[in-house]
């Protein structure tokens, strides 16, 4: 009697801790506005659904190679990325096919968010362009070869080829240079022969506000999501519009194949995308929306990737484009710019 009660108990035990593991989601994300996304995202989340989210923070690669590392055995259910490496994950099998029956929301988003790499196996969340802050007391900025002009000699940045601005600067360079084949091999040579002209080529954009602050730099390319840092400071500094247009880029959710709580990753997925928390996280300035029914204000819009007219003029790089020229720009790179 004594073992069978025993073995009643170890039982009960098992099965209550199976139960709080069906309800622990771990994600990866990227580690900016955490604090905002805590409180506009994941404790509403935990509260709606009585689970645990697990939030683990970082860049775009280091989650592919974390997916990579641990394919046999997951440790992530749901992850955000870029679009690129979200194919990336796709060509080695690390992702799931995306469900789209269950997710509610799935209808509201703008249609390049569906299905970006056209294989089902992510969806947008969040858009952002990739234009040019510059100082607008100091230069009058209209186009992207204004870059390498004598005029910002000694007082600009560039992306690193490594980064995610980094080509989409180099492909609107080359097309105010009247070349906007995908080789970037004209844009990376007139690079090359400006190198001494340039501050720095970052890797971080988070480097930029201080050289910004200190005059170091008078311009430099970035993506939407950082131009709230410059947004704050006490000087002149605009957004450029440039007569070629801007770049940009998508972020994507994806589903880690062999996940074990998939249906809880896409209930966490359903509520991202929902109007309310996309609305909410652009009245935050934390992103910009890809639920075409988010309606913000016009001064929120200001400083977001906002509107169905933004979103159809983004000159976008194919993500099998990025991912099948990489090494050839890398090289490219290290010959002309140097590391």
């Amino acid at each position: 009697m004594k073992k069978l009660l025993l073995a009643s108990c170890a039982l009960l035990l098992s099965l209550n801790a199976a139960q709080a593991e069906e309800k622990k989601l771990t994600i990866s994300v990227y580690g900016f506005a955490q604090d905002a996304f805590k409180e506009i995202l994941y404790k509403p989340f935990e509260e709606k659904c009585g689970c645990e989210l697990v939030v683990e923070t970082g860049n775009s690669v280091e989650r592919l190679a974390k997916m990579e590392a641990n394919k046999d055995h997951p440790v992530i259910d749901l992850a955000v990325m870029t679009t690129q490496d979200a194919l990336a994950a796709h060509r080695k099998d690390l992702t799931d096919k995306i469900d789209t029956s269950k997710l509610a929301n799935f209808d509201k988003l703008y249609d390049i968010a569906k299905d970006p790499n056209g294989d089902g196996h992510s969806l947008g969340y969040t858009f952002y362009t990739s234009s040019i802050a510059y100082r607008s007391d100091k230069i009058d900025l209209t186009s992207w070869k204004d870059l390498l002009s004598d005029k910002l000699a000694g007082h600009v940045a560039l992306p690193n080829i490594t980064t995610s601005q980094g080509p989409l600067t180099l492909y609107m360079l080359g097309k105010a240079l009247g070349d906007d084949d995908t080789s970037l091999k004209t844009p990376i040579e007139e690079v090359g022969k400006h190198k001494d002209d340039i501050v720095t080529f970052y890797v971080r954009s988070s480097q930029l506000v201080q050289l910004m602050q200190q005059e170091e730099i008078w311009a430099a390319p970035i993506g939407r999501f950082a131009w709230k840092g410059f947004s704050k400071m006490d000087l002149p500094i605009k957004w450029a519009t440039p007569k070629e247009g801007q770049s940009g880029g998508m972020n994507v959710m994806v589903v880690t194949k062999g996940s074990e709580h998939r249906d809880l990753a896409l209930q966490f997925m359903d509520f991202w995308l929902s109007t309310d928390i996309q609305t909410k996280l652009a009245e935050g300035l934390v992103d910009s929306p890809a639920n075409k029914d988010v309606t913000v204000s016009d001064d929120i819009a200001d400083n977001l990737t906002y509107g169905a007219d933004t979103v159809a003029n983004l000159h976008l790089i194919p993500s099998d484009v990025m991912l099948d020229n990489r090494d050839a720009w890398l090289n490219q790179w290290n010959e002309k710019v140097g590391q």
